[in-house]
């Protein structure tokens, strides 16, 4: 399996030898998603985090009248699960999917909790993951609040500029909270 993906994740905020990426593999496992494949469900006990090596994932919730609000993108490179069920142990209220041919590194709560004994240094690099995380969803509650459709919009933009044209509009449509219509319409008048 590579994990050079991983690697470029974890180097940016702890420093590991090779000996210790070669300790890290087994806390793994590896999984291939077909496009459009449910990762999560609603309802779960959520007992994974997972690390996407490529493709993109989506995490999303689904109101009393059908409608999908896209919570969270993963690329290639970002990590995603339910945390709430992942830490709690509480159901999800979430499903994750894959929206395009994915493969994922999984690891469960046990698992990590192993791998901070063996390896410290994953600790550290856990907590500045969550916290980037805990800051980036505070600041989509305030902008989801506060800018304009157009702003979140651009805001999206800056926040997935390696994904805005390869994934369906109308779940760009979903996370900014408008309708594929409006969003086509928006984006028109974007880029006369």
């Amino acid at each position: 399996m590579d994990i050079s993906v991983l690697q470029q994740s974890i180097g940016k905020y702890v420093s590991l030898s090779a000996q210790e990426y070669e300790q890290l593999i087994p806390y793994f496992t590896c999984e291939k998603l077909n496009r459009k494949q449910l990762l999560f469900r609603e309802g779960a006990h959520i007992q994974q985090v997972a690390f996407v090596l490529s493709g993109c994932l989506r995490s999303y919730s689904v109101d009393e009248s059908g409608m999908e609000h896209i919570l969270q993108f993963a690329p290639e490179g970002w990590w995603i699960t339910d945390m709430l069920s992942f830490l709690k142990g509480t159901r999800s209220h979430l499903y994750t999917e894959s929206i395009v041919d994915s493969e994922v590194l999984l690891l469960s709560r046990e698992r990590q909790l192993d791998m901070f004994d063996a390896l410290p240094k994953m600790e550290r690099y856990f907590r500045i993951v969550t916290e980037n995380a805990l800051c980036a969803t505070r600041q989509r509650v305030i902008d989801t609040l506060s800018l304009t459709a157009r702003e979140r919009y651009l805001q999206f933009c800056d926040t997935y500029p390696g994904i805005i044209h390869t994934i369906p509009q109308k779940y760009v449509a979903a996370y900014i909270g408008v309708t594929p219509e409006f969003l086509s319409k928006m984006r028109s008048s974007l880029y006369r």
